[in-house]
């Protein structure tokens, strides 16, 4: 699984948690508001963005929960956004329809739901970085609907501007033009969804603007931290690498506060090893684990680690998503972008820096979350979890068809019916095995299993042959599949209706 799939899965988990203490009423108002979300598809969606040099589109899979939670939200906002002056277009394309996974493709959609915002008649695109509020995103998208830059010209100017609770970079400048303004504006248009960029004549106007400081430069205000940094150097990507590198918080905070939402994407969206630390903040022992987490956040901070500490009263679909419980907390998980998991539950203060040392010194197993091994295992589909994946697909001898699937996913239940036929087709040869694996509950190997979404059917042959399919999802393709690609034997049997 992709770094971005995993960023929008944990992601989602928590905004999952926020969301729901929204108000149920939102619901009620939902007919009213889908009638200010267009519809679009690979049909009407060149043209309809073509028209507009501003316009929200967001890619959804109907049978993805996090999508209709979004949803609510999304249209909710659309219905505020059209009195807007002049209105703020948002659309929708379900991108789970065959028709159109390949404009998804082609706009780098990897995970649902992804929200784009094209401007230009579609020449430029950004990722939506913005809350997933109705509210939150009708302020996000007014200011990106705006110029990119905001003109400071007073101390209230920016105190209004800065705020308490976000990144801000602000230009300060002897004039604005030259090269060092320039570059500047083209790094707030590069970087306008994810920051507010603004500019001023007078550093005096800035908080902690003191008289000496005189421009051209950049300062980034931050809510964390050393709460502001300057930088010199105009270059572009100079200026982009101070922005991703001073931006992030040295331990970002997972709990209840929605303002935590933009340092929580770019967690996760960092190509480093994540190392997440559950607590419970209100416990005794809450501030002591804080302190010794962050000296050691800043010891390995420039070794390819993130740090996250999370409350438990915010992180339990975490704790779901992770397969673990809250007895065990205090709890460390680190989390490598090859899909292997560390932990080290009951966690003492003074054990963090050691264990993070043996982790680091490759001292420590990989976790790996798993269903209990059934203790009957006898219908036609066999049912395969983490534990058992080695002995039911690696080291069986036989050819496995390989399910993976969630129990919510509705093309998931429609094809459970075809894969059962399948499955009591083959139920005279062997050699051959139809099995299922939940992917919501167990861990797979993502060096052998590329799983996108759901279902995703693997075949491993005998001989460790591994392909996935991609035929239609029927009785006959299913089976045309395996006897393509399994290895055969003189004991086989062909199946009892094979056509």
């Amino acid at each position: 699984m992709t770094k971005r799939v995993y960023t929008i899965c944990f992601l989602l988990v928590f905004l999952l948690s926020v969301l729901a203490s929204f108000p149920s009423h939102i619901c009620a108002d939902d007919s009213e508001a889908k009638e200010f979300v267009l519809t679009l598809d690979h049909s009407n969606f060149s043209d309809t963005v073509s028209k507009h040099s501003f316009i929200v589109v967001e890619f959804y899979a109907p049978c993805i929960v996090f999508c209709n939670i979004f949803l609510m939200q999304y249209e909710k906002a659309a219905s505020i956004l059209s009195s807007h002056d002049p209105p703020i277009i948002l659309a929708k394309v379900d991108a789970n329809e065959d028709t159109n996974k390949e404009l998804a493709s082609e706009l780098e959609v990897n995970g649902y739901p992804s929200i784009k915002i094209l401007r230009n008649g579609g020449k430029t695109i950004h990722e939506y970085n913005g809350p997933r509020d109705a509210d939150g995103i009708v302020d996000y998208l007014k200011r990106q609907s705006g110029p990119a830059l905001t003109e400071i010209k007073s101390a209230d100017d920016a105190s209004n501007f800065i705020g308490d609770n976000k990144v801000v970079i602000v230009g300060v400048f002897p004039n604005f033009s030259g090269e060092e303004f320039e570059n500047f504006t083209a790094l707030a248009e590069n970087l306008r969804s994810d920051y507010d960029f603004g500019h001023t004549l007078d550093a005096k106007n800035l908080p902690q603007g003191e008289s000496s400081v005189t421009g051209p430069l950049v300062r980034l205000f931050k809510p964390f931290d050393e709460l502001f940094v300057d930088f010199k150097d105009f270059n572009v990507e100079a200026l982009e690498k101070f922005v991703e590198e001073s931006s992030a918080p040295l331990v970002t905070v997972l709990d209840n506060d929605p303002s935590n939402q933009p340092f929580l994407v770019k967690f996760f969206d960092s190509p480093h090893t994540k190392a997440m630390l559950f607590i419970n903040f209100t416990a005794d022992t809450a501030d002591s684990l804080k302190s010794k987490y962050r000296e050691t956040a800043e010891h390995y901070s420039q070794e390819g680690i993130s740090f996250l500490v999370g409350d438990v009263e915010a992180s339990q679909r975490a704790f779901k998503y992770f397969g673990i419980k809250e007895d065990q907390v205090p709890i460390i998980i680190i989390q490598q972008n090859d899909g292997k998991n560390f932990l080290k539950p009951k966690l003492e203060p003074d054990h963090i820096s050691t264990w993070l040392k043996a982790y680091k010194d490759g001292k420590i197993k990989p976790y790996k979350k798993s269903e209990p091994i059934p203790e009957v295992n006898d219908e036609p589909v066999k049912v395969v979890v983490a534990d058992s994946l080695e002995d039911i697909v690696f080291n069986s001898g036989k050819n496995v068809l390989l399910e993976f699937y969630a129990p919510w996913c509705s093309h998931c239940k429609k094809l459970a019916p075809i894969l059962e036929e399948v499955a009591v087709s083959y139920q005279s040869d062997s050699g051959v095995v139809i099995a299922k694996l939940d992917t919501t509950v167990n861990d797979i190997p993502r060096e052998s299993f590329d799983v996108h979404g759901y279902p995703t059917l693997y075949f491993r042959s005998a001989s460790g042959n591994i392909s996935q399919y991609a035929g239609s999802k029927t009785k006959e393709g299913i089976i045309d599949f395996i006897e393509k690609n399994r290895d055969k034997t003189d004991q086989q049997k062909q199946p009892k209706d094979e056509l």
